[in-house]
């Protein structure tokens, strides 16, 4: 589903993310992991066509994600950290509207279809300013997902939830991925939500990957380890 190849961004002389090589299979779940400044964000920007790589190439679904930026966007869906809604709209005229601007057709039954899915109908005629952080989390992801992605990008999606928010976002991933198929790219640092979500991960650090497998694999590696916290700190301490 996803290919790089020595991908690399560079601001001037910093360079954010540096020959960064990987794969993510169609149907997986995958965890990319670091810490904050590792490069995170970065890559998903360059993988979602909103900023351009300095080096190296990305394909999704076999398209280049530079050359064929308008086929790469109508596969994918986006979550970034900080949701912008227009909180004097209700769910349903948020998501009218970005639908519209998306050209879904038959939005009013996808919309609905969608708040369904999300379990959210019995809000969707209130206003996202009277929201809490995990509804509108809610609404970002049914926002990211109207046109039916096969790859869906999501940037610290359980950041700043509580504990019953978290658990709502890990159930909702595991039915698009379960219902839909859809192929999950996550960025995160919470190493307890990968452990009960994703099927792979990455380790990214000052913008290097230090390894990419399926957690299986990676837990297979460190049998001494008890955690993938103490996987995640072995494999970053030996590359440092």
């Amino acid at each position: 589903m996803l290919i790089t190849e020595n991908l690399g961004k560079k601001y001037g002389d910093y360079s954010a993310v540096e020959n960064l090589s990987l794969e993510v299979k169609e149907g997986a779940i995958f965890g990319f992991l670091g810490h904050n400044g590792a490069g995170k964000t970065t890559t998903i920007s360059m993988l979602t066509t909103l900023i351009l790589p300095t080096t190296g190439k990305a394909y999704i679904g076999g398209y280049d994600v530079v050359k064929d930026n308008l086929k790469v966007r109508n596969l994918i869906g986006y979550l970034p950290e900080s949701v912008t809604l227009y909180g004097d709209l209700t769910a349903v005229e948020n998501l009218r509207f970005f639908g519209k601007l998306s050209g879904v057709k038959n939005i009013d039954a996808r919309i609905e279809e969608i708040l369904e899915l999300l379990d959210f109908t019995e809000w969707k005629n209130k206003k996202i300013k009277t929201y809490s952080k995990g509804m509108r989390q809610r609404i970002g992801i049914a926002q990211a997902i109207l046109h039916k992605p096969q790859l869906l990008f999501l940037d610290e999606p359980t950041s700043g939830l509580d504990p019953q928010g978290t658990k709502a976002m890990r159930d909702i991933l595991q039915k698009l991925n379960a219902e839909w198929g859809t192929t999950i790219f996550m960025n995160t640092h919470i190493l307890s939500e990968v452990t009960k979500l994703c099927t792979d991960i990455g380790i990214i650090s000052n913008g290097r990957l230090l390894a990419a497998d399926s957690l299986e694999n990676i837990e297979k590696r460190f049998p001494g380890e008890k955690s993938l916290e103490e996987i995640y700190f072995k494999i970053e301490g030996a590359k440092q």
